[in-house]
């Protein structure tokens, strides 16, 4: 960010405060950041999802210069867990405690939908992880997942074959040739084979790059928040979630995603045998790096 408009902020009393700066005393935390996306408006109301604050968000995707994002606003007790885990950061940044009534007004629960916030930190490594494994190796009937960063370890890749040898219908939406990272899509179809030819389902999105974070098992649970499907959020980032067990919910999202598929192009198994001999090199050498990208 622009220092300036930093300043112009503060000098029109925004607080605004760097998270771990990267400091010579701080090197052994430089791949603990966070990658949380939260705003929290008078500690009632929350937004998470995929969005973050910049010109690429301005649009509806309409154009490579406007990406395809999801983003959730939520009331109830969920936005006061998210305060919590705002409040937890800044604590940290600042030493300041976030407290009272300000901060956390009286809420009542509304509506009647399961939720679950799931929040990881410097102490809570592999929560997302976790959160993960758990729901794919729940699934009887069906997975969807859209994410921009797909680099499975060996474990979520095992935990999606043994899914398929259950039966379960397995779909994946990642970015196509539009992305902001081309060493992650080459580490990511590395990755590929053994997963196409098991019948798991990759596609491509098209029309601009592809930023949705979203999985939904068997049509009635929902994780939708920061999180991506790669090394760096499930083990390593401050991430972000929430869980919806809703089937309502489910299904507005599986339309979502269902269109999103209709704008992707699938990638097949042959695809992924007929690589080049220096594409499929660099597939490979991408890959070396996939605990950091």
């Amino acid at each position: 960010m622009d220092e300036r408009l930093i300043q112009r902020m503060r000098d029109a009393g925004v607080q605004i405060v760097r998270f771990r700066p990267v400091t010579w005393y701080t090197l052994d935390r430089v791949n603990n950041r966070t990658h949380r996306k939260l705003l929290i408006i008078d500690g009632r109301i929350g937004f998470t999802g995929g969005v973050g604050i910049a010109d690429e968000w301005n649009g509806d995707a309409r154009s490579p210069s406007e990406w395809r994002d999801n983003h959730y606003r939520m009331e109830g007790p969920a936005a006061a867990e998210f305060q919590a885990a705002f409040a937890e950061h800044w604590i940290e940044a600042t030493g300041e405690l976030l407290l009272g009534d300000r901060f956390f007004p009286k809420i009542s629960s509304i509506g009647e939908r399961s939720t679950q916030v799931v929040i990881s930190s410097t102490h809570q490594r592999n929560v997302m992880h976790l959160m993960l494994m758990t729901a794919l190796a729940a699934a009887q009937k069906s997975i969807r997942i859209a994410t921009p960063y797909f680099v499975p370890d060996e474990l979520t890749r095992r935990q999606l074959l043994e899914a398929r040898q259950r039966g379960v219908d397995i779909q994946i939406i990642v970015p196509g040739s539009q992305t902001d990272a081309r060493i992650v899509r080459k580490a990511s179809r590395h990755l590929w084979g053994d997963l196409l030819q098991a019948g798991v389902k990759i596609s491509e999105y098209q029309p601009t790059f592809f930023h949705c974070k979203l999985v939904i098992v068997d049509d009635i649970w929902t994780s939708v928040g920061s999180t991506n499907i790669d090394d760096r959020a499930l083990r390593l980032n401050d991430e972000a979630n929430i869980n919806l067990f809703d089937r309502e919910f489910a299904r507005t999202q599986t339309a979502l995603f269902d269109k999103d598929a209709a704008a992707s192009k699938p990638y097949t198994f042959s695809d992924w045998q007929g690589r080049s001999t220096s594409q499929k090199m660099s597939d490979w050498i991408s890959s070396l790096a996939r605990s950091q990208i």
